[in-house]
């Protein structure tokens, strides 16, 4: 039991470890985010998106800019940010996120504007207005969550879903004769003018997780520049929807996803 000197963390995720020089004194070696509020998540196991919450909001927290983040969540798994980020949040219709977006930063040029959309949202009903958000430059970052199918509806067919892949829409897999071919969304942004800063990462490993926190990082830099839209996309697990184990998922991503959407850095400014 720990003693009146070594009182436990505020919180239940905080992580201990004893120190090498005394192994009855403890020193915190990961705490969570300030920045989220203190709830247990709802997520599935093995979901991408609390993940991302966390790694989101601990670039805030560390660029000390909670007071000036705005995010917007539409339809889908996606909405539920709100509940999660101790930030200002708004809420959009279905696929309309940048929209709402783009309307915000113009009318708070200085705050950081991000997206937080699924594929579904982003790459189906959503697709014009962030094509067209990109298109025009807009100040904004645009978090694209890309796990191949609509979580919260059962897991459809999604434009992201993997050619030959099983879903509750396409339950002999997707033939691309029919269906057409699966949307390489960040691939198509980047050959617009106005997208300035465009990478796809995944959260499947520790090493994944790092380079995705650093493009993340990236992004919220280089809302302070005013050069033009970034998107980063995160390859991420849908456990329940891809009828796997968390474990199986992850391994599904590095042997079947990331052949169709190889992650790394797609457009990167120049000189910056």
């Amino acid at each position: 039991m720990p003693t009146e000197e070594h009182v436990l963390p505020d919180t239940a995720l905080d992580v201990i470890t004893p120190a090498c020089h005394d192994e009855e004194e403890y020193e915190v070696v990961y705490h969570k985010p300030h920045t989220m509020v203190d709830t247990a998540m709802h997520y599935c196991p093995g979901c991408a998106h609390s993940l991302v919450h966390k790694l989101i909001m601990e670039v805030v927290e560390e660029m000390d800019i909670q007071e000036q983040t705005i995010g917007i969540a539409p339809v889908g798994c996606s909405v539920f940010a709100y509940d999660y980020m101790d930030i200002d949040m708004q809420e959009a219709a279905h696929g309309r996120a940048c929209a709402v977006a783009t309307a915000i930063k113009r009318l708070m040029p200085d705050k950081y504007v991000f997206t937080y959309q699924g594929d579904g949202d982003l790459a189906a009903i959503g697709i014009a207005e962030t094509l067209h958000a990109i298109n025009r430059g807009e100040n904004i970052l645009i978090v694209f969550m890309n796990n191949a199918v609509y979580g919260m509806t059962s897991g459809q067919m999604a434009p992201t879903t993997l050619a030959g892949m099983h879903t509750t829409t396409s339950p002999d897999g997707r033939d691309v004769g029919y269906y057409g071919s699966p949307i390489r969304v960040s691939e198509l942004m980047a050959n617009l003018p106005g997208a300035f800063y465009v990478t796809r990462q995944a959260v499947n490993s520790a090493n994944a997780v790092r380079r995705t926190k650093k493009a993340l990082q990236n992004a919220f830099k280089y809302q302070q520049l005013h050069k033009g839209t970034c998107l980063v996309e995160i390859i991420g697990n849908c456990p329940s929807n891809w009828k796997m184990t968390p474990v199986e998922a992850a391994k599904f991503i590095d042997e079947e996803m990331i052949k169709t959407f190889p992650l790394g850095d797609i457009k990167v400014p120049k000189g910056v």
